[in-house]
């Protein structure tokens, strides 16, 4: 059987993406087939689409973001059957290839789509949620009480990020422009920078964990608003300045980067939150499927809020 994806063979700008017929997968033993309903634009898919990045040269499909509904089953998968709604992402980078109409992927990729939330607002969640959930909650094991520091706030991730913190109990701190701060005021934000006009380093003081996703001399700024003992989280895989990283080691403040991995406990607590109106994506545009370029197009101007969704 065929299904229509989106394929490159080479890399570049948004016109090297284009739909073609392609073989429908087949779920193995533990995995399922799920029919794409809709799928998140994220980030980190026009950097591959440009230049490779960590999954190599084409021929591919890019997308990690999924929600649909369960196709069929393969040997000894228990947790769903057809018909169910699921969502989830594949795992990164390695399992690309959500811009199509089908993808399988182990069930444990997924969790059950809370009946609460739409498609679009589902498929617009797992990598940037998963990725907030796993910096804040497993690896920086944010508490009630503890100020939380989030760059980019009205970013994909950072967005997701606020509502998660706040979730837990934090006191939010949030750098965004002045034209975004009431979105994330409605939030739960409960202080804002604005980035623009105010060096947050200047202003920002004893916050016990910060979520980095900006890179740069963001690491070394960030430490000077961070409590001795505190943790700075980078979502860019870059090395720490040695004297900063002896700064750091010095005040006992931990520095990781980390890569989003696929998590069915953490996306069942990411299902928890979005059905009881805790969590949600600002949804920026929805595109078919055949103009995933003009979907990229726009990601790549940097001036939505929110995340961009493909629908086959």
């Amino acid at each position: 059987m065929m299904m229509r994806a989106v394929t490159q063979d080479v890399l570049g700008g948004p016109d090297v993406l284009r739909v073609a017929e392609v073989a429908r997968p087949e779920p193995g033993p533990t995995e399922v087939l799920v029919r794409v309903r809709a799928a998140g634009v994220n980030p980190t898919d026009w950097k591959h689409r440009a230049n490779g990045g960590l999954i190599g040269a084409p021929p591919f499909t890019l997308g990690w973001d999924v929600s649909g509904v369960v196709e069929a089953v393969g040997l000894g998968t228990t947790l769903y059957q057809p018909g169910d709604e699921v969502f989830g992402m594949l795992r990164y980078p390695q399992a690309h290839g959500a811009y199509a109409e089908y993808v399988t992927a182990p069930a444990r990729t997924f969790a059950r789509k809370p009946s609460e939330i739409d498609h679009v607002q589902a498929g617009a969640l797992p990598l940037a949620a998963l990725t907030a959930w796993q910096a804040l909650v497993d690896t920086a094991g944010v508490r009630g009480g503890q100020r939380v520091l989030v760059h980019a706030a009205a970013g994909g991730v950072g967005h997701l990020a606020v509502q998660i913190a706040k979730a837990r109990g934090a006191y939010v701190i949030g750098t965004a422009s002045a034209a975004k701060h009431d979105l994330l005021r409605g939030l739960g934000a409960d202080e804002l920078v604005d980035y623009r006009s105010t060096d947050f380093a200047n202003v920002v003081r004893n916050v016990d964990m910060v979520l980095d996703t900006m890179g740069g001399d963001y690491g070394s700024r960030s430490l000077r608003t961070l409590r001795d003992g505190g943790t700075i989280v980078s979502l860019v895989l870059s090395k720490l300045d040695p004297a900063l990283a002896e700064e750091a080691s010095a005040r006992g403040i931990r520095t990781a980067a980390m890569l989003v991995e696929p998590d069915h406990a953490a996306m069942k607590a990411i299902a928890a939150l979005a059905a009881a109106g805790r969590l949600s994506a600002k949804i920026a545009a929805v595109f078919p499927l055949e103009e995933a370029a003009k979907a990229h197009e726009l990601g790549e101007t940097g001036h939505t809020t929110g995340k961009i969704i493909l629908t086959p």
